[in-house]
This record gives C-alpha cells, sequence and structure tokens, in this order.
C-alpha cells in the first residue's frame, strides 16, 4: 500500500425527493486519501413545485345578471359558501345551458375549492358563450387562465395569460404575470419565461415564486452567480419557501465544487450550511433535507456535525440509499471506520449499482487492513465501471496484501 496519499474530491449523491430527477451530483472536497477520483459533473436538479401566487384568487367583477338561480348562486358565492354556490350555479346551467353566467359562476365556485379542473370545464364553457354573444369579460378570461396552469394545462393556458396581460390600459398584475412565466417555462419557453418573471417582480418586488423561477432559469443555465441572487432574495421574501432553500443550498455546493480559490469554496461551502440549516427548519424530520445539510456540514469540513444530522436520518430503516452514502462518507471523514463500513454496506444493499459507495467503502477495509474485503469491494466497482482506472489502480494496490 502507498505511503504517499493524495487529497481528491468525492462525489456526493444525493436523492432529492421533491424534484422530478432522481439524483443530483455534486463534487465535494474530501479529506487525505490513497487515489484521486474525478469529481462528478454538476447536473442540474427539475425540481417542480408549483409556488404560492403572488396575489388571491380571481374575483368576480361584478353581480350576475339572469334568472334567480344565478342571483343566489352569485350571492352564496359573495357569503363564500362555495359548495352551495357551485351546486346553485350548476343547476342553472342544467337547466338553460347557454347561460354563460351560470357557468362562470360555477367556474369560480370551484376555483375557490381548489377544484381546478373542475373550475377549467366549466370557465371554458362561460368563455365560449360570451364569446359566442361578443361578451367576453377579463375575469371569466383571467380565472379561466389560471384554473388551467392550476390543473397543468400549460399550452391551453398561455395564449390567455398572453391576453390577460397585454391588455390595453390595464394595470400590471404580478399574480397574471407570474402564471404566464410559469406557463413559458413550462412549454420550454425560458427567455420568455425570463421576461415574464421579471416584469413580475418589478410589480412586486418581493413575489418569491418569481424569484424562485428567475433563480432556477439562471441555475440550469450555469449562471450560479445570478441563480444565488435571485433565491437569496426569494428565500428573503418568503423564509418559508422550501425550495428555494433547496436550490439555494445546491447553488452554493456547485459554486464551491467550482471555486479555483480556496477561501472562495470555503465561503460557498458554509454558505451552503446555512442555506441548509435554514432548509432544516422548515422542514424538520425530513430525510432529503437532512442529506442535503450533511452534504454541506462535509463540503464545509464540520464532520462531527454531519454525523449528527445524518445519523438521525440514518436511523430510519427505511433510509435511503444515498442518505446512507453520506453519513458512511462523514464517518470516514471523521475517521470512524468500523461505523463507516457498516454504514456503507447498508447503503450497498440499498443501492447496489452505485459506484461511489464502492469507492468508499473499498477505501475504508483499505485503511481497517482489511485487504481481502477491500480487493473484493473494488472489483465489484470494476465490474460496475469497467472503463474507470482508479477501481484498477486500487486494485493492484491492495492484491498483494489480499492473502
Amino acid at each position: 500500500m502507498k505511503n504517499s496519499f493524495f487529497r481528491y474530491r468525492v462525489a456526493l449523491t444525493v436523492v432529492a425527493l421533491l424534484f422530478t430527477s432522481s439524483a443530483t451530483s455534486f463534487a465535494q472536497s474530501g479529506s487525505t486519501r490513497p487515489r484521486r477520483v474525478d469529481p462528478a459533473t454538476n447536473q442540474t436538479p427539475t425540481p417542480t413545485p408549483q409556488p404560492r401566487p403572488a396575489t388571491s384568487a380571481p374575483a368576480v367583477a361584478t353581480a350576475a345578471s339572469g334568472s334567480g338561480d344565478t342571483a343566489r348562486a352569485y350571492a352564496l358565492l359573495q357569503q363564500k359558501q362555495y359548495a352551495e354556490a357551485a351546486r346553485e350555479a350548476r343547476a342553472a346551467a342544467a337547466a338553460d345551458p347557454k347561460n354563460s353566467e351560470a357557468w362562470k359562476l360555477a367556474g369560480f365556485a370551484a376555483f375557490y375549492q381548489n377544484q381546478f379542473r373542475e373550475a377549467a370545464t366549466d370557465l371554458q364553457r362561460a368563455l365560449e358563450l360570451q364569446r359566442a354573444a361578443k361578451e367576453e369579460d377579463a375575469p371569466t378570461v383571467d380565472a379561466l387562465a389560471q384554473s388551467l396552469v392550476r390543473s397543468d394545462e400549460f399550452e391551453r393556458a398561455l395564449p390567455l395569460l398572453v391576453s390577460a396581460t397585454t391588455r390595453a390600459n390595464a394595470k400590471p398584475d404580478a399574480a397574471l404575470l407570474y402564471y404566464r412565466g410559469l406557463a413559458e417555462y413550462r412549454t420550454s419557453k425560458p427567455i420568455d419565461a425570463e421576461r415574464s418573471f421579471n416584469a413580475a417582480v418589478k410589480v412586486d418586488p418581493k413575489n418569491s415564486a418569481s424569484l424562485f423561477y428567475l433563480g432556477r432559469i439562471s441555475y440550469e443555465r450555469n449562471q450560479t452567480d445570478a441563480a444565488i441572487a435571485a433565491l437569496n432574495r426569494a428565500t428573503l421574501a418568503d423564509p418559508r419557501f422550501s425550495e428555494a432553500w433547496t436550490l439555494l443550498t445546491y447553488a452554493y455546493l456547485r459554486r464551491a465544487a467550482t471555486a479555483t480559490v480556496s477561501a472562495q469554496a470555503d465561503a460557498d461551502y458554509l454558505n451552503a450550511v446555512r442555506s441548509s440549516d435554514s432548509l432544516g427548519r422548515v422542514r424538520p424530520g425530513d430525510e432529503t433535507a437532512a442529506a442535503l445539510n450533511g452534504q454541506a456540514l462535509i463540503g464545509a469540513k464540520q464532520f462531527p456535525r454531519a454525523v449528527a444530522v445524518l445519523e438521525r436520518a440514518g436511523a430510519n430503516p427505511n433510509a435511503q440509499g444515498p442518505t446512507l452514502y453520506l453519513l458512511g462518507v462523514a464517518y470516514s471523514r471523521a475517521k470512524n471506520f468500523p461505523k463507516a463500513i457498516a454504514t456503507f454496506e447498508r447503503a450497498a444493499a440499498k443501492t447496489p449499482d452505485d459506484v461511489n459507495i464502492y469507492r468508499e467503502l473499498g477505501y475504508a477495509y483499505e485503511v481497517s487492513k482489511q485487504y481481502a474485503k477491500a480487493l473484493a469491494v473494488y472489483q465489484k466497482g470494476s465490474e460496475l465501471a469497467p472503463g474507470d482506472a482508479d477501481f484498477k489502480e486500487s486494485m493492484e494496490r491492495v492484491r498483494p496484501f489480499a492473502k
């Protein structure tokens, strides 16, 4: 075994459960090691939250006209008796299917109950009848657009939102601009989305949802500084915005991993610790939040704290492989190799195809002078990554001692 050890970066992979992607890898600073491992490439997490809109739900602009049933439905809506209003309005629509006011009121009543698909169906019918009579009104368009966005029907929503945000002489509405940006983002129009989110923030500088997406767009472009700036504003505007804290932590970790000056890397790892601490306060007991906090603490070389955080998450028998992997790394950096070995073995049982586990487990066996086990683990890693020169070098290094 070589006496000279080298510093290297270890790829720490955390499964971000609130993201749609399966895993996100970042390069983290490691401690003294017997071989060099290239850092993993920085992949972009793809969170899909639906942040809170900047304003409340749309309102019916004027009292409904028409039959007594629609007048009663309107009165119930004003009294916030939404279920009763919906029943009354739908009864009126059944009696007179061409009653646009009845469909409109039914749609608004559904909207206020968060029944967005039902709201979209009723409001679409109302809008069609209004257009046929050349009596289209803005509240119906706006409510339909928001119902479609909140039903994930972004293609249908976008033309309505463009119309709603470009009306002549209309005062800019931050909520509608946010919804337009979200629809543009979700229909793969990031440049248009950025423009809409910026317009929303111009109207409402504390629009945390728009600031979050500006940060996310910058993050996905690898414009990490801009992402951090926007996400810091988002968390300042809404300190309980967990998705913003999560992505801000990832952004700090990315910038730390790519820093060319160690002082800058150290500062960003500490920033990642602070943002992930805030995430933990918003989502106490959440495994993903704990894993991200542990990852930041490892990067900041606060290994005892990382162990404490990750031990709580790892104590759950259902703890996920990436969480256990991070706990094993924390034990290893704290030089508690017996616990590191036991934890990496648990991690391997959970995620047997993660080659990074075998790098770390092999090393823990190697420094514990369990050379035969180290060789077997390095061989397993080499089988999973046959082109990886590090595993080949590690096998050659321990083979003479694996008697």
